[in-house]
């Protein structure tokens, strides 16, 4: 029985070239087609190498975990996903001007509102839209304290697997999209290998401290980089290739993919030259109940299957079991047999969390509660009716039983403590004069 109905608590790869940078501006207006007029325009995706630099930055820390020009072309949204700019469409105005008193959207969401369609090889009408998003930044600063990253890539914003549980639907409400829209508008951030070259270069820092430990860039924080949209356009393989160009690098990545073991070729060279941890996420071994939570991810089996794979290729990986879902997967005895499962695939590691739901999160996931496990409704609105998190208490509990169960199988490893630790460079190689 679930503690919570129990509770009494309420190398070897091509250089890129760089682009030329354009001075053009910083949010193009296209008076002749409003934000909800839709074309038939797809602007061609010249591949994860090509790069448009003409938009500025936008800086935000929406890639990190909360504390608690292209020419004018297909737009993203109609009415209702963009509220601010409906005036737009139905009044002539000067460029850049805000008719009728109504603001229009500037930063991430004026982008997102731009961004033309990127062509699809699916022609399944279940696939989600895919979206050019033009960026200036690959490597985003992390600035919260909970979680011992210094910088994120993602390599899309939004997620195909669609998760009930994924806390990174607010995301999209920095592009004036709702939550929900999260697994159906996939925006693919065009340039971002080439990107990567130059942030590497003038962001990244290699010696941090005393002790001279590189700073460390965490892969798929606020979205899979294995996704389906990634087996067409490779945006995440193509930044893996240019973090293998590099000595020194620390670098993880998260995913509830097998499609990483494609890139094993990549990821050993990654290994040989810096620091490289992978965290395969498997919340539930019970395959229907993961296709109910996770509606898009691969099997957990497929994910375990993966997991070897990178033990043998000589791939550091741990099994992430998070989120822990009071109530569905915190059975007796469920934790258990899944850190025995990843102890048998050869992760050196397992790690779990607490669910956690910020409102964005909440708006998908208590309606899949009403319907599908009526009975803990009570319960959630309780611990989570006021606030984010579970309850403290559960919380301790839920770690206690986790440190039982690494100390019985052995699970010794705890990469986040290498992250203290410098580098130790590759060898050399000792040529004969």
């Amino acid at each position: 029985m679930s503690p919570v109905l129990s509770s009494t608590f309420t190398a070897g790869f091509p250089i890129r070239r760089r682009a030329p940078l354009s001075s053009a501006s910083l949010f193009p207006v296209c008076p002749e087609r409003g934000p909800n007029t839709r074309t038939q325009e797809r602007a061609p995706l010249s591949g994860p190498g090509s790069i448009v630099p003409d938009i500025a930055p936008y800086k935000s820390s929406a890639d990190c975990p909360p504390p608690t020009p292209a020419p004018c072309g297909d737009p993203l949204r109609d009415s209702q996903d963009f509220r601010k700019d409906a005036a737009l469409a139905a009044t002539d105005h000067e460029p850049g001007a805000a008719p009728n008193g109504i603001a229009p959207l500037v930063g991430i969401a004026r982008l997102a509102s731009i961004s033309l369609s990127a062509p699809s090889r699916r022609k399944s009408e279940q696939r989600p839209e895919y979206f050019l998003l033009p960026v200036k930044s690959i490597l985003n600063r992390c600035q919260s304290s909970r979680v011992p990253f210094d910088w994120t890539i993602n390599p899309y914003r939004g997620c195909e697997f669609a998760c009930k549980y994924c806390y990174a639907r607010y995301t999209h409400e920095f592009m004036e999209l709702d939550g929900l829209a999260f697994e159906k508008k996939i925006f693919v951030k065009k340039d971002a290998a080439v990107l990567l070259t130059r942030e590497i270069a003038t962001k990244y820092s290699f010696a941090v401290g005393r002790e001279g430990t590189p700073e460390h860039i965490c892969i798929g924080t606020a979205t899979d980089p294995y996704q389906p949209a990634e087996h067409e356009y490779g945006i995440t393989r193509a930044c893996l290739e240019e973090l293998a160009r590099h000595n020194g690098l620390s670098v993880s990545i998260t995913t509830k993919s097998n499609l990483i073991t494609r890139d094993i070729d990549v990821l050993q060279e990654i290994a040989k030259r810096s620091r490289l941890d992978v965290a395969i996420t498997v919340t539930t071994l019970r395959p229907r109940l993961a296709r109910l939570l996770e509606p898009r991810a691969h099997r957990p089996d497929l994910r375990l299957t993966a997991t070897r794979k990178l033990h043998d290729a000589g791939i550091s990986v741990g099994v992430l079991a998070s989120p822990l879902v009071p109530g569905i997967t915190d059975r007796e005895g469920e934790l258990e047999a899944l850190a025995a499962a990843a102890k048998e695939a050869g992760a050196q590691w397992i790690a779990s969390g607490v669910l956690f739901l910020m409102p964005s999160s909440a708006k998908q996931f208590l309606p899949f509660l009403r319907e599908k496990f009526p009975r803990l409704v009570r319960q959630y609105e309780a611990w989570y009716g006021q606030n984010a998190y579970a309850p403290e208490p559960y919380r301790q509990k839920v770690a206690a039983r986790l440190a039982r169960i690494k100390s019985q199988l052995g699970f010794s490893f705890h990469p986040w403590e290498q992250l203290r630790q410098p580098v130790t460079p590759p060898p050399q190689l000792c040529l004969a004069l």
